[in-house]
């Protein structure tokens, strides 16, 4: 039991992480229909622009996330007005074409610019271990502050998406950008706000992920960027629970196999999963089949 309780505990902090970056995906597939392949490489850039703000110019965890999520949510803007603006009303193999290469410009750019080298992560917190009903339930500072972090920017981008007028034409834009246009939203502001918005949450992500493993790399959005992606598919692609969801069942999972089995593994079986949504409910575990008319 206790081994259990540990394992699910090191996947909630690691599908909290997941979530943060599905949501990204989610937000822009919901507006776009658009995979962006490079938002694992903006994560990468918060991570970073964390680890400099933090060991060059000695700011706090709070400073260094304000940063990072700055940084990345100017790139993750200049990215889709450079790259996928001039694309939109293009076919959308085009665009997914851009969002690849864009993921492999980026990736080369850190390794020339950063030096391939894995770098370590200044420790912001010194870590403590706090103990519940006599040690079955063991947890450390870090984890705690990935949840607390998580679920305020969770709680935040639901008030943003459900609350607010640029939330609004967000879910406007999401159902149907013509008719959105045509009652006044500005759709490409929208589409703007929503990358702001995704590039910020996978910025948080990234400097979490600094603090919790302690090492980054200019590759290290690769693997994160596809589970990501698959948590976003297993929750419902588009759909904002979903992704909060699949995130936080594939931290969970990957964590019981690497306890129980090996984490040779672990890879493996979140790609099996992701075939086995796709065959069994393509739409996700929030999502629903929609008619069309042909």
């Amino acid at each position: 039991m206790k081994t259990f309780i540990e394992q699910l505990i090191n996947g909630l902090s690691l599908g909290s992480i997941y979530a943060l970056i599905a949501l990204g995906y989610t937000m822009v597939y919901g507006i776009m229909k658009l995979i962006n392949f490079a938002h694992g490489d903006i994560y990468m850039v918060g991570a970073f622009t964390g680890f400099f703000a933090s060991t060059y110019f000695h700011l706090g965890f709070i400073p260094s996330l304000l940063l990072a999520m700055l940084v990345s949510l100017i790139l993750g803007v200049t990215i889709e007005r450079v790259a996928y603006r001039p694309l939109r009303d293009k076919s959308k193999i085009s665009i997914l074409i851009t969002a690849i290469g864009v993921s492999l410009l980026l990736e080369n750019g850190g390794i020339i610019l950063l030096s391939p080298q894995v770098r370590t992560y200044p420790q912001i917190f010194k870590q403590h271990m706090y103990s519940f009903f006599n040690g079955i339930i063991t947890i450390s500072n870090q984890q705690i502050v990935i949840f607390v972090v998580s679920i305020i920017m969770m709680v935040g981008l639901q008030i943003i998406i459900y609350k607010t007028k640029i939330g609004k034409a967000m879910r406007a834009v999401s159902t149907d950008a013509d008719a959105a246009k045509l009652m006044g939203v500005n759709v490409d502001r929208t589409v703007s706000f929503t990358f702001a918005i995704g590039s910020a949450l996978a910025a948080v992500a990234g400097v979490l992920v600094g603090i919790y493993y302690n090492s980054i790399d200019p590759l290290m959005g690769i693997m994160p960027g596809l589970k990501a992606f698959i948590a976003a598919v297993l929750g419902g692609i588009g759909i904002i629970p979903g992704a909060m969801v699949g995130g936080l069942l594939m931290g969970v999972i990957e964590a019981l196999v690497s306890g129980y089995g090996s984490s040779l593994y672990r890879d493996g079986v979140s790609f099996a999963i992701l075939i086995i949504i796709l065959l069994i409910k393509p739409t996700g575990l929030f999502g629903k089949n929609v008619r069309e008319k042909v």
